[in-house]
C-alpha cells in the first residue's frame, strides 16, 4: 500500500486523534458514514452551519483553530436554542490551495476544543481544496433526552421575554470565543415551562422578530432593561453610536431569548437558576405584529431589525 499524502494525510492525522470508543459512536470517521446509537424513542433534532472568511470571521485577525472552534460553536447554540442535548456532528472544510497542512490542523484542534468541552463527538466529515476564500462548516444532531424541544412558535400575549448574558460588541472578539448555551438551556427547560426560545445570533432586533413572526405575536421591549456588554459600551465610544444600539443590532452574542408565563417569570426573578449567568426581563410579548421598543422617558417606536441579514 502506498504511503499517504496530501488529502488523506490530513484525514488519517485527524482520525488519529479522533476520540474512539464513545457510547454513542459504534462507527466513527473512516467509512461512507458514521453510525450513531441514540435511545429508543428519542427525537432527533439537526441542525447545519456554514462559516466563510471575510463574513463571518477574518482570517487577518482570527486564528484558525478559532474559527474552527466556532464552526462548530454555531451549531452547539442551535441546540441550546432548542434545550437539546448534543449527540454527534460532521464537519466540512474547503480550503483555499494555497493553506498549509499546518493550518488546517490548528481548525481541526479548534473543532475538536468545542466537541470535548460539550462531549459532542466529531465522527465524520470532507476536506477539498480550492481557489476560494476558507469555508467551514458542521452538521449536528442532538436529541430531546426527556425535554420537549422548545420551538420559535410558542410565545403567547402576556409572556415575559427574557434574556441570558449582556448583548453587543461581539465583533470585538466574543464572536469567535463566545459558549454555547447548552446546559443553560437544559436547566431552564428542566425549571420552568419555556414557550418559544431562539438564539441570539443575528441581533436582538432580528431575532425577536423572527420568534414573533413565527408566533403570531409581538412584542414591546424596555430600553433601559436590556442588558448592554462591556464591549458594546466600547464600541460606542470607538464609533459614536449608542450602545444600546449595539446591544440591539450587532449579532453573534449567541445568548437565548425566551418567552415564559407570568408565574414562571416571577419564578426567575425571585431565584435565578443559572447560578452565575445574568438573567434579565427585557420586555413582554403583545397581541398584533410589530416590535416596540419603549425608551425610558417612555417615549415608544418601532423596533426595526437592523441586525444581520445575509441577503440585502
Amino acid at each position: 500500500m502506498s504511503k499517504a499524502k496530501g488529502e488523506w494525510k490530513l484525514i488519517n492525522w485527524i482520525r488519529a486523534r479522533t476520540r474512539v470508543g464513545h457510547p454513542r459512536v459504534p462507527l466513527g470517521p473512516g467509512d461512507d458514514m458514521a453510525i450513531l446509537s441514540l435511545a429508543r424513542e428519542d427525537r432527533c433534532l439537526l441542525t447545519v452551519d456554514a462559516l466563510v472568511d471575510g463574513t463571518h470571521f477574518d482570517l487577518a485577525k482570527a486564528s484558525p483553530r478559532k474559527v474552527g472552534y466556532k464552526a462548530l460553536a454555531v451549531s452547539l447554540s442551535d441546540a441550546a436554542a432548542m434545550a437539546a442535548l448534543p449527540v454527534a456532528a460532521v464537519a466540512w472544510v474547503a480550503l483555499p490551495a494555497k493553506r498549509t497542512m499546518a493550518f488546517a490542523k490548528q481548525i481541526s484542534r479548534g473543532l475538536a476544543d468545542a466537541a470535548e468541552r460539550f462531549d459532542c463527538p466529531i465522527v465524520g466529515g470532507d476536506i477539498v481544496s480550492g481557489s476560494g476564500p476558507l469555508s467551514v462548516g458542521t452538521a449536528l444532531v442532538a436529541r430531546a433526552a426527556g425535554v420537549k424541544p422548545v420551538r420559535r412558535s410558542g410565545a403567547r400575549p402576556g409572556d415575559a421575554l427574557f434574556v441570558t448574558g449582556t448583548l453587543g460588541g461581539s465583533l470585538l472578539g466574543r464572536h469567535l470565543c463566545f459558549t454555547p448555551r447548552v446546559r443553560e438551556a437544559r436547566r431552564l427547560a428542566q425549571t420552568i415551562r419555556l414557550h418559544a426560545m431562539i438564539d441570539l445570533s443575528d441581533g436582538l432586533s432580528t431575532d425577536l422578530a423572527h420568534l414573533c413572526e413565527e408566533s403570531g405575536v409581538a412584542a414591546e421591549v424596555e430600553a433601559r432593561a436590556v442588558p448592554i456588554s462591556r464591549d458594546a459600551r466600547q464600541l460606542a465610544r470607538k464609533d459614536g453610536r449608542p450602545a444600546l444600539e449595539h446591544a440591539l443590532n450587532d449579532g453573534e452574542d449567541f445568548e437565548l431569548l425566551f418567552a415564559v408565563g407570568p408565574r414562571d417569570a416571577k419564578r426567575l426573578l425571585t431565584k435565578n437558576p443559572l447560578a452565575r449567568l445574568r438573567l434579565t426581563r427585557i420586555g413582554r410579548v403583545t397581541r398584533g405584529r410589530k416590535v416596540t421598543l419603549v425608551g425610558a422617558d417612555g417615549h415608544r417606536k418601532v423596533l426595526e431589525p437592523r441586525g444581520w441579514e445575509h441577503f440585502r
